[in-house]
């Protein structure tokens, strides 16, 4: 079924070179080393041809129409045992796991939606378990673990998978969204109503995840946003990022966007000049207007 406006108008969707993507990762002015991953990839149908009669192979269509925009950070435990494996770990988990599920994509957006969700959910849940399975081999059982929070764009519509506290957010007509919750204590703590927001930015459970890929608990939250508007923007960061930058400096810098790598180092710049006590990674995307 063909995607429709508010205005009735048929919703287009936009080309492979129409989309605005750039991703950066920094370890920041203090760690050692740098514990987040980042990926940024598009998902088409491809054709391989293995052997053909035909003397000209450029009229067999190689690859397919977009399917899918993919957009992941994960942000390494730095009290893990090896939070920057953790994170390596999850992302090719993930990665590989929709590629081999490319019949789910279909799904998405329709009437068996949930196949599509379901599909999402338990691409972290193989995500941990292969975290879990490696820090059992490797590390002698000693725990390695991560965040994750993967966009998945699968026009008209974004959804979010998520772990831990990395972020993702969604800015459309001057407002932004955190689409996100954080999996930390400090955030259990203010949907209980026993800590404020305002003291939760400075408590040191802020920053203790009650969720996480490979820890005794993984809880993959799955958000849906329409992204039909073109020049809307999807980011998703670690929380080197957030520790430094407020949501409204976020939203400030979006409406001053000129392209993605702009926005994504001008926010970088931010981070590093008010310390960088974190690795920061920031994956930003769009569809041009």
């Amino acid at each position: 079924m063909e995607s429709v406006s508010e205005v009735g108008q048929p919703l287009v969707r936009p080309r492979d070179d129409e989309l605005d993507l750039f991703g950066i990762t920094h370890p920041g002015r203090v760690r050692a080393s740098n514990q987040d991953q980042f990926l940024l990839c598009t998902v088409h149908p491809q054709v391989v041809v293995h052997g053909t009669s035909l003397t000209d192979t450029s009229v067999i269509t190689l690859r397919g129409q977009r399917v899918a925009t993919i957009m992941l950070v994960a942000d390494g435990v730095g009290g893990s045992a090896d939070g920057s494996e953790a994170s390596r770990l999850a992302t090719i988990a993930v990665t590989e796991y929709f590629a081999s599920a490319m019949k789910c994509w279909h799904a998405a957006g329709s009437a068996s939606e949930d196949e599509f969700t379901a599909a999402l959910r338990e691409s972290a849940i193989e995500a941990h378990r292969r975290v879990r399975e490696q820090s059992a081999v490797q590390l002698d059982g000693r725990k390695m673990a991560t965040t994750l929070s993967v966009g998945i764009v699968v026009w008209p519509w974004l959804y979010v998978v998520q772990v831990g506290d990395s972020r993702c957010y969604h800015y459309q007509d001057g407002n932004l969204r955190q689409v996100t919750r954080d999996q930390t204590l400090a955030q259990e703590m203010i949907d209980r109503g026993a800590l404020t927001p305002e003291r939760a930015h400075n408590s040191p459970l802020n920053h203790v995840l009650s969720s996480a890929i490979g820890a005794d608990d993984a809880v993959p939250e799955i958000s849906r946003v329409d992204v039909s508007l073109r020049g809307s923007i999807t980011l998703v960061c670690s929380d080197g990022l957030t520790k430094h930058v407020s949501d409204e400096e976020i939203r400030e810098a979006c409406g001053r966007m000129s392209n993605s790598e702009q926005l994504c180092r001008e926010l970088l710049d931010l981070a590093l000049e008010r310390g960088g006590s974190d690795n920061v990674t920031i994956v930003v995307g769009r569809a041009l207007p």
